[in-house]
């Protein structure tokens, strides 16, 4: 499975600008280009929360997927907010586990201009 491929077919990470920019095997990167409509604040462009959550559940699939050769539908993932995510972002996620049945992989996202961690997350997947 082209993993590159697929997640640019996704029209939901599409809509958004999500990008997958990196896979290895059981580690992925990506960002998304931060712009007015995906802001909660009218007077500063400040990603929504669930921005953000999206691009770490994508690149965490994509970091997984790139394991088991497959989708891998999401089954939980808890994110920490750690401060506002303002400019474009971007994702490092890094597989912690890929069992037969379920997969962790843990994300972290930081802004692209200052360098900052703006989130941390651990999804789970479905492998099997």
């Amino acid at each position: 499975m082209d993993v590159e491929s697929f997640f640019e077919e996704m029209l939901f990470a599409d809509l958004l600008g999500v990008e997958v920019t990196e896979v290895e095997e059981g580690h992925a990167e990506g960002r998304i280009e931060m712009r007015e409509e995906l802001s909660w604040n009218a007077d500063r462009q400040m990603a929504h929360g669930g921005v953000t959550f999206t691009l770490a559940d994508t690149v965490g699939g994509a970091a997984l997927v790139s394991l088991v050769d497959q989708p891998v539908p999401t089954i939980d993932m808890r994110i920490d907010y750690l401060e506002a995510g303002t400019g474009d972002l971007r994702a490092e996620a890094d597989v912690v586990r890929c069992g037969s049945d379920v997969g962790v992989v843990d994300v972290e996202v930081y802004a692209v201009e200052s360098g900052a961690q703006v989130a941390d997350a651990r999804g789970v997947y479905k492998t099997g």
